[in-house]
């Protein structure tokens, strides 16, 4: 730990008043914050910091017990916050000390702010967001933790950028919870600085527990890497969609909602899943509100696809079923048929909700890599790649952004130019092949 010195200085030139304000100047490594004192001598030769402790300022100022006092006691205050900090090297800067002096009793917990904002989350239902803001939380509090399990408190006015390379070098040690020999992959550590940025963002804009200009995340900046979607081409899906499989396995209805999310412009597994009889139109349309932004969709469905239905549907099935046999239509949850229901259950109602959600997913993962190795597909398969891999296939045949920006309900048009940028590879494929082809 570097050495922290606390000296009195005399800021030689005159206020307004023409006096000369003094200042307690804190430095920890070279690193000097001033706060300023609430005492202002008349003459220059009034103070001297050089001289004994409690007597700064010299008998030739009428005040100078009183504020020598007042200066003592200053001194005292610093001294013993640093002492109380001590042992920890993250709160001993000379931010951190003039912070919790300059804010006496008034410190507002980070760490518990990040917990209440979680929490909220919680109670509304954004159980998505909510177990990421959990994950950021723990996170956070295991950097806090120290060898005796002890967990520090962090208030706003010690978030600086030091602290938050700090965090990130922590975070770096951290293992992959999915691939244990594996460290955190550097777009994980890209989501925890996010939603830190959003908390901080928020906490300063709305509840005012931090100045603007004190934001860490105005200088600090981390950004992950840039990935490759994963992405079938036609002969890929058809190898899919020719397999025999066992009528009625787990294998056979997971490759079903594979493509049949394909033949939808790659509707989400979570929406999938929900999907009930309701939902399809008489003239042949899938009509649904999306579940991560409330958006309406309305897509004709092709053959396929209504071949894909035609396996499910049963003469007794009623409009609030679901279509696909993953979620019970007679629990508690399936009650909520619209978004609308849906956002009104109680929030323990939505955990059951999601849990069920999440737990489908999964399986549906576990079965289509088995459909995948099965069909001799070489890449790693989830559902979600239905989505890119009809970007990709849209994309070869020159369908325009203007319409796949609706079909992906995509929030503007720049989004889809983004989210499209990485199945564009023909145009780049047939310049180069120009070149070398006369």
């Amino acid at each position: 730990m570097g050495h922290t010195s606390f000296n009195f200085e005399l800021n030689r030139r005159p206020n307004k008043n023409r006096a000369y304000p003094i200042y307690l100047r804190i430095s920890k490594d070279g690193k000097p914050k001033k706060i300023k004192m609430p005492i202002a001598v008349n003459r220059l030769t009034d103070f001297d910091s050089k001289r004994k402790r409690g007597q700064w300022i010299k008998n030739s100022e009428p005040n100078f017990k009183k504020w020598n006092d007042i200066l003592l006691s200053e001194l005292e205050k610093a001294e013993e916050v640093y002492n109380s900090l001590k042992g920890d090297s993250l709160s001993t800067s000379a931010d951190s000390v003039m912070y919790r002096i300059k804010e006496g009793d008034i410190q507002h917990s980070f760490l518990t702010y990040a917990r209440e904002r979680t929490q909220f989350l919680y109670n509304s239902g954004s159980f998505r967001n909510y177990k990421k803001y959990n994950g950021f939380c723990n996170k956070l509090q295991a950097f806090l933790t120290d060898s005796h399990g002890k967990v520090r408190d962090l208030t706003f006015g010690e978030l600086t950028p030091a602290l938050l390379s700090k965090f990130e070098a922590y975070l770096h040690t951290l293992k992959n919870e999915r691939i244990p020999d594996k460290i955190l992959h550097p777009n994980t550590i890209a989501i925890v600085f996010n939603i830190f940025k959003t908390l901080v963002n928020r906490a300063t804009k709305i509840e005012r527990y931090m100045k603007h200009d004190d934001n860490p995340f105005h200088i600090f900046q981390y950004k992950g890497v840039r990935t490759m979607k994963q992405k079938l081409n036609e002969a890929e899906i058809d190898a899919m969609a020719t397999l025999n499989l066992s009528v009625g396995s787990l294998q056979w209805h997971c490759r079903n909602y594979f493509l049949f999310s394909f033949y939808c412009a790659g509707i989400r597994a979570g929406d999938l899943i929900q999907l009930r009889w309701g939902n399809i139109s008489k003239e042949g349309r899938l009509e649904y509100e999306m579940g991560k932004n409330h958006k309406y969709k309305n897509i004709l469905l092709v053959p396929q696809a209504l071949d894909i239905l035609s396996l499910y549907r049963k003469e007794d099935s009623k409009p609030n079923d679901y279509i696909f046999p993953l979620l019970d239509s007679s629990a508690s949850y399936a009650k909520a048929v619209t978004q609308e229901q849906k956002d009104t259950l109680s929030a323990d109602m939505k955990v059951k909700l999601f849990n069920q959600i999440s737990t489908k997913n999964a399986l549906i993962n576990k079965y289509l890599k088995q459909v995948a190795k099965l069909a001799k597909i070489e890449k790693p398969v989830s559902f979600h790649i239905a989505r890119h891999s009809f970007g990709r296939i849209a994309k070869i045949k020159n369908i325009d952004n203007g319409v796949l920006k609706n079909l992906f309900a995509h929030s503007s048009i720049k989004v889809t130019e983004a989210y499209m940028g990485d199945f564009d590879t023909e145009q780049t494929d047939k310049a180069f092949m120009s070149i070398f082809n006369g």
